[in-house]
C-alpha cells in the first residue's frame, strides 16, 4: 500500500499544496496566488489571513481531489518573513513583513559596528541586513501600539511562516520551528543550536516570544481534526531553499543547487563544517537530522523570476513569462544591454540595501528583445557572482542542480550553463522545495529509512552543457560587473 504525503509550499507570491506518493511522484497539485502590499517605498507586506486562507484552501483542495489517505505533512516556507501574534487569540498584531522588505535599513546602519558585525557573523553566519527576521520583529514591537508591553508580559509570539502555519493547523497547541528557519532569524546560534541571549538583547526581543527549535524531520504536532476531517502528523519542516537542497538530494559536501523563483538562491552543502565566507555569503543550517547538523554556504539574489514578472506587469512588454525566451532567442548574447534588477537592493555578494535597478547600454537599435534578453541574462550573471564567491571561499562546484519556476525555461538554463561554464542539471521533479519537505516528513514518519534510500530515486530530466568559450563568457561577465558598479554609484 502506498503512503501519501501532503507537502505545503507557502511561497512569496502563492500558496501551493502537493500530494506525493512514496516514490516521489506527484499525485495532485493546487496553487493560489495572494496579494502583495507595498505601503511605502521598499516596504513589502502580506496579509496573514491570506497566507493562512490560501494555504488551507489548496491543502483541502488536493486532499479532496486525490481522495487518498495522508500519512504525514511537510511544510516549506518563504524564509525570514516575520509574523507576531497574540498567544491567546492567535490574531496577528500587524501584517507579515516579507523577507524582501527594507524598512529597517536605518536601524541596521545604526548597529553596523565592527563589534556587532563580528558577533552576528560568528554566531549566526549572517550579515546585518533588513533581510533577516530580527530587525523586523523589533520594528513591530517598536511601532505597533502596545506591542512592546504585551511582548514583555509574555502575551505575544513571534514566528516565521512555518511556525504560524503550524500554530494555526494544530489549533494553537504547537509553537515550534525547525533549525533551518531558526538559522535565518539572526537570533539563533548555529554552533550551539540555541536561541542566543546576547542577540536577543541586541534586538530587544523577549525570549518568551520564540518558538521551540526542532530537527527538520521531527514531530511538529498533529493537525486539528476540524481542518482535514482527521488528524495528520506534521513531520517535516524546512525553509524553502534548504528544502530544495534536500529535495535535490545534495547530501554530500560540495553538492550545490540553485533555486530560481521570485528570487534566486545558490546553496552548497558544506557538511558538518561552518564556512566563514570571505565574500559576504551566508553560513546557514542546511538541515538537521537526529540532532546532527549539516551546514551550507548560501548566496541570495533578491530578484530573479520577479524581474520577468516586472516585464509582464510593470512595463508590460510581454504578455506571458513564456514569451521572454522566444524574444531572447531572436538575438545573440552580446547585444550590449544589461539589466541590473536591484529593485529592492542587491543581495550577495554586495548586500547593498540602497541600490536600485538600472538598464544600461541602450542604443537607438535597442528594442524589446534586447531588454527581455538582458532580464533573463541578469539571472545568470547574478548566479555567476555567487559561484565566483563560493570558489574563492574554497569550495569547488562540479555541477549545478536547478529548480524553481525559472528553471523550467530552457533558454535561461542554457545561458546559465554558458555563464557558469558548468553542467546545469534539471531534475524530473522541479517542485524540489515541496519534495524536500515531503522527504523529510517521510524520514521522520518511517516511510524512508535513510537519505541513501531517498537518493536511489533521484532522476535528472535534462542536462545543459556550456556552448560558448571561457573567453566569450568572461567578456560578457566583465560588462555585467561594470553595470553593477554603475548602479551602486547611482544613489
Amino acid at each position: 500500500m502506498n503512503n501519501y504525503i501532503l507537502s505545503i509550499d507557502q511561497g512569496t507570491t502563492s500558496s501551493r499544496a502537493i500530494i506525493f506518493d512514496d516514490s516521489g511522484e506527484i499525485v495532485e497539485v493546487a496553487q493560489q496566488e495572494f496579494a502583495q502590499h507595498y505601503p511605502q517605498n521598499g516596504w513589502v507586506e502580506h496579509d496573514p489571513e491570506q497566507i493562512w486562507s490560501t494555504t488551507l484552501t489548496v491543502a483541502q483542495q488536493v486532499i479532496g481531489s486525490a481522495g487518498v489517505p495522508i500519512s504525514t505533512i511537510g511544510i516549506c516556507n518563504q524564509r525570514e518573513t516575520t509574523l507576531v501574534w497574540d498567544k491567546t487569540t492567535g490574531e496577528t498584531i500587524y501584517n507579515a513583513i516579507v523577507w524582501q522588505d527594507r524598512r529597517t535599513c536605518e536601524f541596521c546602519n545604526e548597529i553596523r559596528t565592527e563589534q556587532n558585525l563580528t558577533l552576528i557573523k560568528e554566531k549566526t553566519g549572517l550579515l546585518i541586513d533588513p533581510y533577516f527576521s530580527a530587525t523586523k520583529v523589533r520594528w513591530i514591537l517598536e511601532n505597533v501600539e502596545g506591542a512592546r508591553e504585551r511582548a514583555e508580559n509574555g502575551d505575544l509570539l513571534f514566528g516565521t511562516v512555518d511556525s504560524y502555519l503550524i500554530w494555526k493547523m494544530t489549533g494553537g497547541q504547537q509553537h515550534v520551528t525547525d533549525a533551518t528557519n531558526a538559522s535565518r532569524t539572526m537570533l539563533f546560534n548555529i554552533h550551539t543550536q540555541q536561541w542566543d541571549d546576547e542577540l536577543l538583547s541586541l534586538f530587544s526581543i523577549p525570549k518568551s516570544m520564540l518558538p521551540d527549535v526542532l530537527d527538520s524531520a521531527d514531530n511538529f504536532g498533529t493537525t486539528s481534526e476540524s481542518i482535514f476531517g482527521y488528524s495528520i502528523p506534521i513531520n517535516g519542516v524546512a525553509g524553502d531553499q534548504q528544502a530544495a537542497l534536500f529535495g535535490q538530494n545534495c547530501f554530500e559536501k560540495g553538492m550545490a543547487k540553485s533555486t530560481f523563483g521570485t528570487g534566486g538562491f545558490l546553496m552548497v552543502n558544506t557538511g558538518g563544517q561552518v564556512y566563514q565566507s570571505k565574500n559576504q555569503l551566508l553560513s546557514t543550517v542546511a538541515y538537521r537530522l537526529k540532532g546532527q547538523t549539516t551546514y551550507a554556504l548560501e548566496g541570495s539574489i533578491f530578484i530573479a523570476g520577479a524581474a520577468v514578472n516586472w516585464l509582464r506587469d510593470g512595463i508590460k512588454i510581454i504578455d506571458t513569462p513564456e514569451q521572454s525566451s522566444v524574444l531572447a532567442d531572436e538575438i545573440s548574447y552580446d547585444h550590449g544591454v544589461y539589466l541590473v534588477p536591484a529593485f529592492t537592493g542587491l543581495g550577495a555578494p554586495h548586500w547593498d540595501a540602497e541600490a536600485r535597478g538600472g538598464l544600461l547600454g541602450l542604443t537607438r537599435a535597442s528594442g524589446i528583445s534586447e531588454i527581455v534578453s538582458a532580464t533573463l541574462q541578469s539571472i545568470g550573471y547574478q548566479a555567476r557572482d555567487l559561484q565566483r564567491c563560493i570558489i574563492e571561499d574554497g569550495i569547488d562546484i562540479k555541477f549545478l542542480r536547478v529548480d524553481g519556476g525559472v528553471a523550467q525555461d530552457d533558454w535561461t538554463m542554457g545561458f546559465l550553463a554558458d555563464i557558469l561554464q558548468l553542467e546545469v542539471k534539471r531534475p524530473k521533479t522541479v517542485e524540489t522545495s515541496a519534495l524536500g519537505v515531503a522527504l523529510l516528513a517521510g524520514l521522520a514518519s518511517g516511510i524512508y529509512a535513510s537519505t541513501d534510500e531517498i537518493n536511489q530515486g533521484y532522476v535528472t530530466a535534462k542536462t545543459f552543457a556550456p556552448q560558448i568559450s571561457l573567453v566569450q563568457r568572461d567578456k560578457l561577465y566583465q560588462k555585467w560587473l561594470k553595470a553593477v558598479e554603475s548602479v551602486r554609484q547611482f544613489q
